[in-house]
């Protein structure tokens, strides 16, 4: 099998690497996005040697019982050990003993074939084209903070972030009807989101203390003191990114002004699936470059570039 590799900080194309081993669903990968996560790996944030790679849409090709086999699907990343205490509240994702696709323990979807249970996978509507159904698993995690504090026409709330994950960030809480202000930083994100009549605010217009709910989509620090300020007292603070270096955070402050922090990572697939059949969220036109698996060390380097959005890889 042909496959993306990474060790040590260093990714190279290997053609000597196994099928995944038989008593899960095999499935034949079509399509498999870049985020950045999987850029994050690369620069050493995790120590992980694998095949990197967990947004796919994909083929069954072998299941022992022959269900689902011949059908498209898209498949949740985490693979829970079901005995743990975490698997017992229904906790899957944050399982003691799970590994996680192209992130931990298991190889993931840069590869020609991947390997998961029957029960990550997702079958995917005829009506939702490849082109789309890749990017179930990021906006299953954009809708994951509507699932963890609800939003309506009465909150005000500021995202902080419009790149890969920001922009589906946008597009779902416009479906809640809140009042929401977006701050982006590269003038094509900014024209996608004014093409969904999405409003933006610059950085240096954010009020302090002026939103209910404030989003922090970057991953920078300095994002996140301004995602602090921005929030009013009782208000939430939803971090939607991973931070690779320490955030120096007053806890007075938090305290003072009872602000609840959300750490937010996965979300329901089911729901972001039925988004796409109806297109109510198209992530599309996020799609800026698509390379062959042969040349996905070259898709790494044009994800890396400031501005990209979604570099895809197509075994």
């Amino acid at each position: 099998m042909q496959a993306l590799w990474l060790e040590n900080r260093q990714l190279c194309i290997r053609n000597d690497l196994p099928v995944p081993a038989a008593g899960e669903a095999l499935v034949r990968v079509r399509l498999a996005g870049i985020c950045g996560t999987d850029l994050e790996l690369a620069r050493g944030y995790y120590a992980y040697a694998g095949i990197p790679g967990h947004e796919f849409v994909g083929e069954v090709v072998e299941l022992a019982d022959g269900t689902l086999v011949g059908c498209r699907v898209v498949g949740e990343i985490n693979v829970s050990c079901g005995e743990c205490q975490s698997c017992r509240r229904n906790l899957q994702a944050h399982c003691e003993r799970r590994s996680v696709l192209g992130i931990r323990d298991r190889h993931g979807a840069f590869a020609e074939y991947l390997g998961l249970p029957v029960r990550n996978l997702h079958r995917v509507p005829d009506a939702v084209p490849d082109e789309a159904a890749v990017f179930t698993e990021p906006l299953a995690a954009a809708l994951e903070i509507q699932q963890q504090i609800p939003i309506n026409a009465k909150h005000r709330v500021l995202l902080i972030g419009a790149g890969r994950l920001g922009q589906l960030i946008a597009q779902t809480l416009v479906l809640a009807g809140c009042d929401l202000h977006v701050s982006a930083r590269h003038a094509r994100h900014r024209a996608l989101l004014l093409s969904r009549g999405i409003r933006l605010i610059a950085e240096n217009e954010i009020a302090a203390r002026d939103y209910d709910i404030v989003i922090e989509a970057t991953g920078s620090p300095a994002a996140f003191e301004t995602a602090r300020r921005a929030v009013r007292p009782r208000g939430a603070l939803v971090l939607k990114s991973t931070y690779r270096d320490s955030v120096n955070v007053n806890l007075s402050a938090l305290v003072v002004d009872e602000i609840t922090l959300i750490g937010s990572r996965c979300g329901p697939f089911d729901s972001a699936l039925r988004l796409l059949e109806r297109r109510a969220v198209d992530p599309t036109p996020l799609i800026d470059a698509e390379f062959s698996l042969v040349h996905a060390i070259d898709a790494f380097e044009s994800a890396r570039r400031p501005g990209v959005l979604k570099v895809l890889i197509r075994p």
